[in-house]
This record gives C-alpha cells, structure tokens and sequence, in this order.
C-alpha cells in the first residue's frame, strides 16, 4: 500500500465499526490519509458488503460480492478478519488498539465489555487511545440498549415531519431524505470529535473517549428548523420544496422542464425583477423585504409561476446566472457526474479494484494547499490484508493458519 501523504498520515486508525455512520467517520479519517485498519467478522464482513444489488461487476460483467452500499464508505481502508468471541480474536484487537491513536466502534451499549474490548480496557492497554462509539442513542439514557437504524432517527429526530410535500396535497405526508442523512452526519459528527480530541492530546498526552448518538445528531441538525420552533412555539410542518425563512426558494415550471429558484436576499430579489421586467415588485409592499415575502409567499409564487412559464429552461438560467440570481436544473445522479464542474473537480475517479476491475469511487471534497489529498486504495475484499497485518504484529505463517483453523481469523 502506497504510503499516504495526506495530513493524517501520521495516525492509525481501529476501526471496529460497520453499516454507515462510524465506518463514514473512518472513510474520511482514511482520505485524510490516515492508516485505517477495519475490522471484520469473518467469513461474513461488515453487513453493507451484502446490501445489494446493485454490486461491482468484474471483468466479465458478473456480480461480485462487494455491493455499491459498502463501495461507498470503505474506501483507502485495510480490511482483517477477526472473531471477537474467541480469546484468539480478543487479543490481535488489543495488539492493534496499543499501535492505535484511534478506536472507532458502533456496537450497543455495553456488547464490547463483554469481550474485554471497551473503553475502559483498551485505554488501559494505550492510555493516550481516542475511543469514540457510535450508537443510536448514546451511552446514557432509556434508550442507550436499544439498536437504531437512519430511517428511524430520521423519524424519531423529526426531520421527517419537516421533508416533503404538504399534507393533502399529492404526495403528501411525511418522507424521509434521499441518503442516510443522519448516518452521514453522525460520521462528520464522529470525524471532527476525534480530531478534536486528537489536537487536545498534542496538548496534554492523555486520550480521550467520545460518545455519539444518532439521535443528538438528527436533533442538532434540524438547525433552523428547531430554533424556529424554539422561538415561536409553532410546530414546523412539512412545506415541499419551499423554504420556511427566506423566500422565494421553490421548484418552478418553465416551458419545457422544471428549475429551481433560490433568492437569499433583497438584492438578488431586485434582480430577478428586472429578468421579469416586473421591477414594481420591488417596491410593492408586499414584497420589498423577505420578512415580508415570507408572509406573502403564496401571492408571489403564484406571479412568479406566470413569469416561469414564459421561459425555457436553458434561456431562463443563462439569464438568471448573468444577473447573479441562483437557479439550475434539478439533476438526475447520472446528470451530476456529467455536469462541468463536478468534473473539473474530480469527483468521480476509479481505482483498481482486487477484483481486477477499476471501481467508480465519488472524491472526497476536501481540499488541502500544503499537504494534498492522494487518491485512495479501493475498498477492500473481506479479510484481503489480514495476513499482512498479522504479519505487522509479529504473527507467523504457521501462527496465521493456525488462528485461521481455529475460526479467530
């Protein structure tokens, strides 16, 4: 594996995680140029490897078993396979958490202390370890036993309750978001805290254990939308595609095809006027600050859409666009990975592949001046660098296959 040059490429990484959330965290630790180390069950691996179809094709067209769900968070990681049930297991974990500056895990509450695994005891074997676990519900609380998937957070978190068309309109009712948002977020969540507590340890030598939970994330981000309510004690609701604070933001219909809209303030108003050739807007009352807008919104949205109509869509952005007013398509994903600049920016990339192929893999966005990002190794098959990484604690050949017939590899 080609050394990483990125700014972590100086920490090593345990990753204990599967599904989303925490492997996220580990994705981006890893193209940060972190060395990742996950680990796996055997014969079984992180259960996203099955979460298919779609899956990568190999060289002759026929499915593998890596499926597109764990093609995307597990890229630039090494992958072992080991049992944490058997003592054997238990041990190569240790070995690896005392090289480690940093555990990442998402079991329930309380599973790894039943191995020896938890923070208490691995921290024992490194004290400057930095232990972060990622659960559902966190470590405290009624809930801290109960497992938790996105879809449900998303529910519980209320952000649901905000996604989606209005109520008794089509397609009303409540809808989640397109990704596992909440996962997404939980692993930034997890990423930064780490890194924070990192930076701490430079400072004073001693790590540090982080607890995070789905559902702090999912209510932390509701953002506006919470702080809205806390303000004034009505209840968001559910209002499609139209923005509850700044307007006008919606989906209009031109003549041949659909855009959107996004006004941020009085000035880009004013210019979106003068497209319309409907300046006295600006003026009217009604309409001159967005407080006002907001309040008004179903009066301008309805003039709004009889200007929309008038245009075609390609006319209607090239305008906008030179009068500094946002608007654009409503992309397909197939669009996104065609438009201009998401490939200036090199977000689609492949890399070879164990199965002989080269994957598809989105880039990260991070961008670094002094010490740039290096494309990363693709994810990894089950179990593919477990002899290597043995080897690197001082395991054997003979000691491998004999960990390997026991079942703990």
């Amino acid at each position: 594996m080609t050394p990483s040059q990125g700014p972590l490429s100086h920490v090593r990484v345990l990753d204990l995680s599967r599904i989303l959330a925490a492997p996220w965290a580990g994705q981006i630790l890893a193209d940060l140029g972190a060395e990742v180390i996950k680990v796996e069950r055997p014969g079984a691996g992180d259960d996203t490897r099955t979460w298919g179809p779609p899956f990568l094709k190999d060289a002759q067209g026929r499915d593998t078993r890596e499926a597109g769900y764990y093609l995307a968070v597990n890229r630039g990681k090494r992958s072992v396979t080991v049992s944490l049930e058997k003592p054997e297991g238990q041990k190569i974990v240790k070995e690896l958490a005392a090289r480690a500056d940093i555990v990442l895990e998402n079991y329930k509450a309380g599973t790894l202390a039943r191995y020896g695994l938890d923070e208490a005891s691995l921290r024992k074997i490194n004290p400057r370890l930095i232990y972060c676990s990622v659960t559902g519900f966190g470590q405290t609380g009624p809930r801290r036993d109960q497992p938790a998937y996105d879809f449900l957070i998303q529910a519980m978190g209320g952000l649901m309750s905000v996604t989606g068309e209005k109520d008794g309109r089509p397609g009303g009712g409540p809808q989640k978001v397109g990704v596992p948002i909440v996962d997404l977020m939980t692993g930034m969540y997890a990423a930064v805290s780490v890194l924070a507590a990192l930076a701490r340890r430079n400072e004073t030598g001693v790590g540090d254990s982080i607890d995070i939970a789905m559902l702090d994330v999912q209510v932390a981000t509701l953002a506006n939308q919470a702080m809205n309510y806390l303000v004034s004690d009505k209840v968001p609701r559910r209002n499609g595609n139209a923005h509850p604070n700044i307007q006008p933001q919606d989906v209009y219909a031109c003549a041949d095809g659909d855009v959107i809209l996004v006004v941020g303030n009085d000035g880009q108003f004013a210019r979106l006027c003068e497209v319309f050739g409907q300046q006295e807007w600006v003026s009217d009352q009604r309409f001159a600050s967005n407080a006002q807008r907001v309040r008004n919104i179903a009066e301008l949205s309805a003039l709004l859409r009889d200007e929309f109509v008038q245009w075609e869509r390609e006319k209607l952005i090239a305008a906008l666009d030179k009068a500094g007013v946002p608007c654009g398509p409503i992309n397909t994903v197939a669009d996104v990975f065609k438009d201009p600049q998401v490939k200036a920016r090199g977000m689609l990339r492949y890399v070879p592949h164990a199965s002989g192929v080269d994957a598809p893999q989105v880039g990260s966005p991070m961008r670094f001046a002094e010490s740039p990002l290096q494309t990363q190794a693709a994810p990894p098959l089950l179990g593919q660098h477990s002899d290597a990484i043995l080897g690197e604690l001082g395991y054997s050949k003979g000691d491998i296959e004999a960990l390997r017939g026991a079942g703990a590899i």
